[in-house]
């Protein structure tokens, strides 16, 4: 016992009270040697968007000065500068359009994965049906083929249908993912028959089975699908950049390529429009991180 607990524990004595016991689990966090190795790698790996808000905060020329250096007149002129930076970035094009084309085009597919994945995915679990098995693994041959490999032949399909240069160009081909289906199957055998069967004999079908005893169960495996297809989804730029031609259906990575000029670049906007693009991924992954963590750790408990 240390000097200072023990005098605590005499001035309890005296005073006629016992010493409580300290709480079981009860103890200080320290920082342990890891946050030394981390530390440094946090803050290489968040220099990138520090440096692209303080670019949006300067002007043209103090951008093209070298070697590199923070704009003068912190705080008032930067202020002022994101203010004609931001406001420029956001006037200059449909940034507003684009945003809103991003959203539906993020939205729809990201339903559409969740809906169409667990669908598929509780299919090749649980239902016996001729060539299954082969059946999964052409769906997982299919993540080993570049995109670049078959983007001509997606382009060339959205044509025959009618529906290039439109949203649905871009959403129609990633309704549904091999990921998805894949980690929702791996999922979906986890699970014990007897859940279903019990539902079964209450009356329950198949579908509902899976829609109110299955999917319920399933935060986990259905937050990593969503999280990752709305990252995905929300940052695509080459397959857009191949079906999308008209400035009004454009999303908003393709439209930022629109204020790369062909000898000079105004990079304070570009920079600015790129803050406004990338700062509601940041703030999604931020809250959704905490609730992807503790879908995980509560589904490793089984009751």
């Amino acid at each position: 016992m240390s000097f200072v607990a023990a005098e605590r524990a005499d001035a309890l004595e005296g005073a006629g009270l016992a010493a409580l016991p300290e709480p079981a689990g009860h103890h200080r966090r320290h920082p342990s040697w890891w946050h030394l190795l981390l530390l440094p790698v946090a803050l290489l790996m968040i220099f990138p968007f520090v440096w692209l808000v303080i670019t949006s905060a300067s002007t043209l020329a103090e951008t093209r000065v070298f070697p590199p250096a923070l704009p003068a007149g912190f705080p008032l002129t930067w202020i002022q500068n994101m203010v004609h930076n931001y406001s420029a970035a956001w006037t200059q094009a449909p940034f507003g359009r684009w945003a809103l084309n991003t959203t539906i085009v993020t939205t729809v597919v990201v339903i559409g994965n969740l809906v169409f994945c667990s669908l598929a995915g509780y299919a090749l679990a649980r239902l016996r049906f001729f060539g299954r098995t082969a059946l999964f693994l052409v769906i997982l041959a299919t993540l080993m083929v570049p995109f670049q490999v078959v983007m001509i032949p997606v382009l060339l399909i959205c044509k025959q249908l009618g529906i290039v240069d439109t949203l649905t160009a871009l959403v129609a081909p990633n309704l549904v993912t091999p990921f998805g289906i894949f980690l929702l199957r791996q999922f979906f055998k986890t699970l014990p028959v007897e859940i279903e069967e019990a539902a079964r004999i209450d009356g329950a079908t198949r579908l509902g089975t899976l829609v109110k005893v299955l999917l319920p169960s399933m935060a986990a495996p259905l937050a990593t699908v969503g999280i990752m297809t709305m990252l995905w989804s929300w940052n695509d730029f080459l397959w857009p950049l191949i079906a999308i031609t008209s400035q009004g259906n454009m999303t908003l990575q393709l439209g930022l390529s629109s204020f790369v000029g062909s000898h000079t670049t105004n990079w304070p906007v570009l920079m600015a429009g790129t803050v406004m693009t990338q700062v509601p991924m940041l703030l999604i992954f931020l809250v959704a991180q905490r609730w992807f963590v503790q879908s995980f750790a509560s589904s490793g408990v089984k009751g």
